[in-house]
């Protein structure tokens, strides 16, 4: 190779790398974080929860569907929900009737009290368990600390002891 081709070479790996230390610079600070967030694993978390949120959904939905809304409706007389509508005449030549679906609505509504109420006892069951593990880890520090105490204690005694034994034979010699 040329000294001038070598020469050449060199400045267009020192453009690249300043145009790679420009680029970095230049960066948006939100990019940058993003990537972090990204690096951090949290999207996983967020993954795995959205799908086990969709199972659970699936979950709820049949439970509210096949469950309590025939219930629901054996109550008030044998109604389907899911078939409460409001039609809305057409003025209009030609076009058909506009339907509010309101009972899809309800069944909806029941749907969310469900899920939250769900929700609300997994969090307050994971709550009680928290402090649980809260109230053992303390009397566990707690019962550490007597032990240690009470080592302490034997071993002044001990020390005591030892320190009245040598001054006796000290005093016999």
């Amino acid at each position: 190779m040329s000294r001038d081709v070598k020469s050449k070479l060199q400045e267009l790996g020192q453009k690249q790398a300043e145009f790679n230390t420009n680029l970095k610079k230049k960066e948006p600070k939100v990019l940058k974080e993003f990537k972090e967030f990204i690096n951090r694993g949290s999207v996983m978390d967020l993954a795995v929860g959205i799908i086990i949120g969709s199972a659970f959904t699936a979950i709820v939905n049949s439970l509210v569907n096949d469950v309590v809304m025939p219930v629901v409706s054996m109550i008030i007389g044998g109604f389907d929900f899911s078939s409460l509508k409001l039609t809305i005449p057409a003025y209009i030549e030609g076009v058909e009737p506009a339907t509010i679906n309101y009972g899809n609505f309800l069944q909806a509504i029941v749907n969310f009290l469900i899920i939250g109420f769900v929700i609300f006892l997994m969090v307050r069951t994971l709550n009680k368990m928290r402090e649980r593990a809260e109230r053992l880890a303390k009397k566990n520090e707690d019962k550490k600390e007597e032990a240690a105490a009470a080592i302490e204690e034997d071993q002044t005694a001990l020390l005591k002891e030892i320190r009245d034994l040598l001054k006796k034979q000290q005093a016999k010699k």
